[in-house]
């Protein structure tokens, strides 16, 4: 299943092997906090993200800098 989602004014292709919209709101409020009060580290990832990958309870940030890549826990 594929979703976008728009961080930076930018739309983000959400890409899942199951319809869970839990998952999805999940994602979303984790990554407006990280947006906010995240490290350095996420928010690099954050301005260069291509891609989000949900695979079970983890979300795989994907960057065009394949060492900028984050794994983030959505529980």
């Amino acid at each position: 299943m594929k979703m976008f989602i728009t961080i930076h004014n930018k739309p983000v292709p959400v890409y899942s092997d199951e319809k869970n919209k839990k998952k999805f709101n999940l994602l979303k409020s984790a990554l407006e906090a990280k947006v906010i009060k995240g490290r350095a580290t996420i928010k690099k990832c954050l301005d260069s993200i291509i891609s989000i990958e949900i695979v079970g309870c983890e979300a795989i940030l994907h960057s065009f800098n394949e060492r900028d890549s984050l794994a983030l826990s959505l529980y």
